[in-house]
């Protein structure tokens, strides 16, 4: 049995720094970098893979609403063609600084408003599929299980790997609780140690709104901006590994 163990990382801009990704990389088999868009700027996009390649860790891009000053976590309302080009103008930009370090391109999960957006809109789930497909077809896409999101990545002929969230509460329906919401975070790193075995072996979690939800984890995500997410990620990382659970890309 095995999993991957994915950050949300690479999102400093300029002068600002923004997570911790030189204390994480070290922890996590893959990471998820912005792409400009609501973070990393072209140097911080530079530093990121270049620390990415020192630690050895598959790296993926991150593409994001055009939303620097929400952070990406703002919905917006793009057209579907809108979607696909910033998408693949996202892949791109990353792409290029992995090609100049010798490293390929891993996987494509896109960032915050636009994920969860996804997962609940066609056409834009639609957007990415195809924006991924026409980059390259035999990149993966990184979905959340059981939503139109998955369905379209699917239609479109991708490799689809199926995420779960330990650190993020879950609601009976399978979608993420709304960040707005108390209890849709959790920030203890034991309990999301606890919540990430529970997937993993049972593939289930508890929802924030009672009873249980079904959970499929190829891949499980820590957010680097949150404060203690290297003790988050070391927690999680220990207590695969002590339960048998390799840890490695998918």
């Amino acid at each position: 049995m095995f999993v991957d163990l994915n950050v949300d990382a690479g999102e400093s801009y300029g002068t600002f720094t923004y997570g911790h990704d030189r204390e994480i990389f070290p922890l996590v088999t893959s990471v998820n970098l912005a792409c400009g868009f609501h973070g990393g700027s072209p140097t911080r996009i530079r530093e990121a893979v270049a620390l990415a390649k020192a630690h050895g860790v598959a790296v993926g891009a991150h593409p994001g609403f055009p939303d620097l000053v929400g952070f990406g976590r703002r919905d917006m309302a793009l057209s579907p063609e809108e979607v696909y080009a910033d998408v693949l103008y996202q892949i791109g930009a990353l792409y290029a600084f992995l090609k100049t370090e010798g490293l390929s391109l891993h996987h494509v999960k896109p960032h915050g408003a636009l994920y969860l957006r996804a997962c609940r809109d066609r056409e834009t789930a639609r957007a990415i599929a195809e924006a991924v497909k026409a980059f390259d077809p035999e990149v993966p896409l990184v979905v959340l299980p059981g939503t139109v999101y998955e369905e379209e990545a699917r239609r479109a002929g991708l490799r689809v790997v199926l995420e779960a969230f330990p650190e993020r509460a879950y609601l009976r329906n399978g979608q993420l609780a709304p960040r707005s919401l108390p209890g849709s975070w959790i920030s203890d790193p034991k309990e999301v140690a606890r919540r990430a075995l529970r997937m993993v072996l049972e593939k289930k979690v508890e929802a924030l709104d009672g009873g249980e939800v079904e959970v499929k984890a190829e891949t499980l995500c820590i957010h680097g901006d949150n404060p203690n997410a290297p003790e988050v990620a070391l927690a999680v990382r220990r207590a695969l590994e002590e339960a048998g659970i390799e840890v490695k890309p998918f």
